[in-house]
């Protein structure tokens, strides 16, 4: 079996050191999706969810999320984060949400763009949990993971 790198010879918990690594081109694309009530779907499309625009602010919402994802996965490096783009749309049976996050660094920019995803969907979750008892937050996923020599 090959040994984990994020755990140390006693088996503990470890941050990975990434200095001796170069500088890398990464980008890192994410998916996910919530399923709505038609009749929850209907609110966001005609702008009649109380809390105000689902779509716009659950964008925002994931690009907050992505940047600080460092702050929320204990083991995760700060990355200089080139672009992070957010889309939410809806379709036939709820809201999907698409990531891309960008960086030139030492090491993966994957737990960004999923991180983003989560928090936008979490956020739909949120705006839209006072009509909507029967949300599911499903197929959340890296569908894309590249990096660059430079």
């Amino acid at each position: 079996m090959e040994k984990l790198s994020h755990v140390d010879e006693k088996g503990k918990a470890n941050m990975v050191d990434v200095g001796a690594k170069d500088d890398q081109k990464r980008v890192a694309k994410a998916v996910g999706h919530i399923t709505l009530k038609p009749e929850t779907i209907q609110l966001i499309q005609d702008n009649f969810m109380k809390k105000g625009d689902v779509l716009t602010i659950s964008e925002v919402a994931g690009i907050q999320g992505g940047k600080r994802t460092s702050e929320l996965i204990p083991l995760c490096h700060p990355l200089q984060i080139t672009k992070l783009d957010v889309k939410a749309t809806i379709d036939e049976t709820g809201v999907r949400v698409n990531s891309e996050a960008r960086c030139i660094g030492k090491t993966g920019i994957e737990m960004e763009a999923l991180t983003a995803v989560t928090v936008a969907l979490l956020t739909v979750y949120d705006m839209c949990k006072a009509v909507d008892k029967d949300m599911n937050i499903d197929e959340v996923k890296l569908v894309e993971k590249t990096k660059t020599d430079i």
